[in-house]
């Protein structure tokens, strides 16, 4: 199990405080809000190069221009559609030293893009999927990259039905569907981890934990309605501010700590361990499951294609 000396209130500036990433170039996938915004802050302040890759450029422009740092850029991408992360990809030169898959939806109503996937897996998985492979040969010519993955708690309330991954045949719960979306982040990044460590890619998931002010749970409605993971008057996960939740992003993308570990699952900046039934904390066993990370990524790889 690796450890590290932060927690659960450790803050993105703490982990990577005294940490040079001069000269390493990044991007963020949803860098404009939330704890993307703090993920960008952080990595830029320890002198990386930052690409916020936004839905929003004019959302993204002024949050670079409110972080003022000069080392920071803004690309479209839209992770709903292949189109635009395919777009992303050609417009990309260089080597790719970080990248954070950060860029989330949560319980949307049954949606469908214009290929017909639903809403969650398409933006939360398959967007992100495509802009790894499709930015693996960058990643592989920096030597020693990072992918980071952005999971959830939220995982445990499902994982991948291969069987029906669209919702096309079963009745559509928000809920079910988040859970396979964010339990497909993880198998991305075990998956990740096996085919390109010969590249000197590593890639990891994590939980940033409950975060008391994103946008990401716009779709919630009446907090009742939620799963346990988001009741208030719980108490086996505590709730953060923005500056903690991306805290374990940063850690995995920057912190030496944690140079050399792939394939593993981070909460609190510390490797998580076993998902308890009743617990909202750890890992779900398939969420790690190789054969099933394995068949993911064909399947992944035959839907973006």
């Amino acid at each position: 199990m690796i450890t590290t000396p932060f927690g659960a209130t450790s803050t993105a500036a703490d982990v990577l405080a005294g940490v040079d990433l001069r000269g390493r170039r990044a991007v963020v996938t949803g860098g404009s809000s939330g704890i993307g915004v703090e993920t960008v802050r952080a990595l830029a302040g320890a002198g990386a190069q930052v690409t916020l890759a936004v839905r929003d450029v004019a959302a993204g422009q002024r949050v670079a221009g409110e972080l003022g740092h000069p080392n920071l850029a803004v690309a479209p991408l839209d992770l709903a559609d292949l189109a635009s992360v395919a777009a992303f990809v050609a417009g990309w030169s260089g080597p790719l030293h970080i990248l954070v898959d950060n860029a989330g939806i949560m319980a949307t109503p049954l949606l469908r893009t214009t290929r017909g996937y639903e809403l969650q897996l398409a933006t939360n998985h398959l967007g992100h999927f495509a802009l790894a492979t499709g930015l693996h040969r960058a990643l592989a010519a920096a030597g020693d990259a990072r992918i980071v993955s952005v999971s959830s708690v939220g995982h445990v309330n499902a994982g991948v039905d291969f069987d029906d991954l669209q919702f096309d045949r079963r009745p559509y719960d928000k809920w079910v569907a988040y859970g396979q979306s964010k339990t497909a982040n993880v198998l991305l990044a075990v998956e990740a981890a096996k085919r390109w460590a010969a590249d000197g890619i590593t890639a990891n998931a994590l939980n940033p934990g409950r975060i008391t002010t994103t946008n990401l749970g716009r779709h919630i409605g009446d907090i009742g309605s939620a799963p346990a993971s988001f009741d208030p008057a719980s108490t086996d996960v505590s709730w953060k501010d923005t500056a903690q939740g991306a805290a374990t992003s940063v850690l995995l993308a920057g912190s030496p700590l944690v140079a050399g570990v792939t394939g593993r699952y981070f909460e609190d900046c510390q490797e998580a361990g076993p998902h308890r039934p009743g617990v909202r904390r750890g890992v779900a066993g398939y969420a790690l499951d190789q054969e099933a990370a394995a068949r993911l990524w064909r399947v992944s790889a035959d839907l973006t294609a």
